[in-house]
Formats: structure tokens, sequence, C-alpha cells
């Protein structure tokens, strides 16, 4: 028994949740729209504003999609009502962000400068020269950007120097000590 799959999910006020053919769900709310086809191994029903998957069998395959799908339709639901942020930080000395247009620009102590272009429903925002939010309504595609932007410059394990997440605790190794 999958202890996720089996929770109902709410659907709130303002947010429309429509299953089309195929088990594609189509969800809208306020801040956009967003589809997904699901496994034909999964039945998701609705019925007064609560929605319910089962799956057909109880096989180890159909339990890991039961889970999967409710969360897939949870997140769904949540980023069209609240939408999703990423927060990157950029540290070292010399490394700056930029926006110009669409235009996400890195200066990461490379010979070049690095530009990443925003994509249709993600929003890059900078603040000052070191900080850098992804906006979106879908919760992948704003991880995806995140890292994408992450992996320019990973941060290094000697001195930090790099692009990480806000937050993110970086463990420094010991350098080389010298000794004859």
């Amino acid at each position: 028994m999958s202890r996720i799959g089996e929770k109902p999910i709410a659907i709130p006020q303002g947010v429309q949740v429509d299953l089309m053919d195929d088990n594609e769900v189509v969800v809208k709310g306020p801040k956009g729209e967003l589809k997904q086809k699901f496994n034909k191994n999964i039945t998701i029903e609705k019925a007064d504003n609560v929605i319910t998957l089962k799956r057909q069998s109880n096989k180890k395959f159909n339990h890991a999609l039961h889970g999967l799908s409710r969360t897939l339709i949870a997140n769904m639901i949540e980023g069209v009502t609240k939408g999703y942020e990423k927060s990157l930080e950029i540290v070292g000395v010399g490394y700056r962000a930029s926006k110009q247009g669409k235009k996400l620009i890195l200066n990461l102590g490379y010979s070049h400068p690095i530009e990443i272009e925003e994509e249709p429903g993600i929003e890059i925002a900078v603040e000052g020269n070191n900080k850098i939010t992804v906006k979106g309504i879908d919760k992948q595609r704003v991880g995806q950007v995140a890292a994408i932007i992450k992996d320019t410059r990973r941060p290094d394990v000697y001195k930090g120097k790099g692009v990480r997440y806000s937050g993110e605790v970086i463990k420094l190794k010991e350098g080389k000590t010298g000794k004859k």
C-alpha cells in the first residue's frame, strides 16, 4: 500500500483541474496552466473538489507510480497557485551576474562570459551582483534551470568559490601542508 498515493488531493478555490483522455491532467490556476500525461496503470478520479488516485494492480512498478503520480499532481496544483522559487549565490572575488533583456550573463573567472537564455515560463532575477532567483510554476523546470546555472561553476572544495544554492553548506578540504 502506497501511503502517499492513498492521500486525496484537495483542489483549492480558483484552480480548475480537467481530466482528459489518455490519462492527461490539465491544471489551470491564477499563475498559469500545466499539462501532464500519466501512466495507464493509474486511475485518476475527481469528485467534490478532491482528486483520488488508484492503481490497477499491486505490482512493484504500480506501487512506485501511484505515489509519484499523486505527488506530481499535487506539485502542479501548488505551482499554479503559489509557484516555485530557487535561490542561488555566487561566491568569489570578481564573480558576478547581470541580466540583459532575457539573458543571464555570468562572469565566473573564465576567459568569456557565460550567457543563459531565459526559457518561456521561467523568470530569472538578479539581486545585486551575486544573488540569482529562478521562479516559475513548473517545479521540475525551475529546479533544472537552477541546476544548469549551478553547473556553470560548481563550488570549489578548497576555497568555496563558485555558484551554490542559498543556504547550501560546502565542506572545505584542507590544503597541502608543506612538510619537509
